[in-house]
């Protein structure tokens, strides 16, 4: 009976410390998902390098994430699938074709890319256990951000991808 009663209060410490954010991290709401994240250690991260990254960008009349199929636009009830497939495709297409002469560079990608394999971790934990559903607006403006994507060639895009970076993190600290 003692070893339930310790199992028990051990099972619900470490459920509480999993929700609880760390140092430096902030709890995200997507819909019925809450992922506990560091934004600010992600945003210093791509502040180091923006300017690197879009300097490398030949078609700056195109955006891959924004207006007319912008982010801002989703509704609250989508942001938990939207945001699922926007990390997905972070990690599945652009940071792997993200590669540049310059170590300090990939470094900062590299550590990006680690925060971003870390939430979709928990974003697919989340979506598994709360059946998120797309609705037709966010599957259409994800479609139409795979089509931006896709109309170039894959480093180009996934250049272009990572200097928007910052269209993504704005959006997902404004839906916060």
């Amino acid at each position: 009976m003692k070893g339930s009663h310790l199992f028990l209060c051990f099972f619900s410490m470490s459920c509480w410390v999993d929700l609880m954010p760390t140092a430096g991290n902030r709890i995200f709401h997507f819909g019925a998902c809450r992922v506990s994240m560091s934004m600010t250690e992600i945003r210093a991260g791509f502040t180091a390098i923006k300017a690197n990254i879009q300097a490398r960008d030949p078609i700056r009349t195109l955006s891959i994430l924004s207006y007319p199929h912008s982010l801002h636009k989703v509704k609250s009830s989508d942001r938990c699938c939207i945001t699922h497939h926007l990390f997905n495709f972070y990690v599945d297409r652009v940071f792997k074709h993200c590669k540049t002469e310059d170590s300090y560079v990939n470094r900062k990608i590299s550590s990006i890319a680690n925060s971003f394999l870390s939430v979709r971790r928990k974003l697919r934990q989340c979506n598994e256990h709360n059946q998120c559903m797309c609705g037709q607006e966010s599957t259409e403006k994800f479609k139409q951000i795979l089509a931006n994507y896709e109309g170039l060639n894959v480093t180009s895009a996934a250049m272009k991808s990572l200097g928007e970076l910052d269209i993504l993190l704005d959006w997902m600290e404004k839906s916060r």
